[in-house]
C-alpha cells in the first residue's frame, strides 16, 4: 500500500530543509569569518552579538525564500494550488509541535547557562544556544511530520 505525502507533510519537510541550509550555511559563513580574520573570538560579546543579531534576519529571510520557492516548485508539479486551510488538527498538531520546540530549546538554554556555571567561555555559550535553537527548531518541523505520519 503506498501512502501519498500530504501538502502539509511536504512544507514542514521543505522547511526542515530550509532550516538545514539556511542555519548551516550561517554557521559557515560565521567560522569561515572567524577563520579568515583570525579572530580569537572565545569571550567577545559583541562578536557573539553582532552575530546573532545578524542570524536573525538572516534565518527569517532564508525561510520565507525557501517556503516561496517550495509554494512555486510544487505548484509547478502537481498543477494546483494548494489552499493553506488549517482544522482543529492542524491546531492541535501545531501547539503540539509548538510545546516540543520550547522544552527543547529551554533545555539548551539550561545547559548553556550551566556551561557559564562551569567556566567555559561566552563562545561556548552562544554556541550552546544557536545549536539549541536550530534543534528546537529541527525537533518542530519533525514534530510536525510525525503527528500529520500518525494521523494525530
Amino acid at each position: 500500500m503506498e501512502e501519498t505525502i500530504t501538502y502539509q507533510e511536504k512544507k514542514h519537510i521543505a522547511s526542515l530543509i530550509g532550516s538545514l541550509i539556511v542555519f548551516g550555511g550561517y554557521c559557515l559563513y560565521v567560522y569561515l569569518n572567524i577563520q579568515a580574520n583570525q579572530l580569537d573570538v572565545s569571550n567577545d560579546l559583541y562578536f557573539w552579538a553582532k552575530a546573532f543579531l545578524i542570524m536573525i534576519p538572516v534565518s527569517i529571510v532564508g525561510r520565507i525564500i525557501i517556503m516561496i520557492i517550495f509554494a512555486m516548485v510544487n505548484h509547478m508539479i502537481t498543477r494546483r494550488e494548494e489552499k493553506d486551510i488549517t482544522d482543529e488538527r492542524d491546531k492541535l498538531i501545531e501547539l503540539k509541535a509548538i510545546r516540543n520546540t520550547h522544552w527543547i530549546f529551554i533545555l539548551g538554554f539550561f545547559i548553556a547557562m550551566g556551561s557559564i556555571l562551569m567556566g567555559m567561555s561566552m563562545a561556548t555559550m552562544f554556541i550552546i544556544i544557536a545549536f539549541s535553537g536550530f534543534i528546537s527548531d529541527v525537533a518542530g518541523e519533525l514534530s510536525h511530520i510525525w503527528m500529520y505520519r500518525k494521523g494525530i
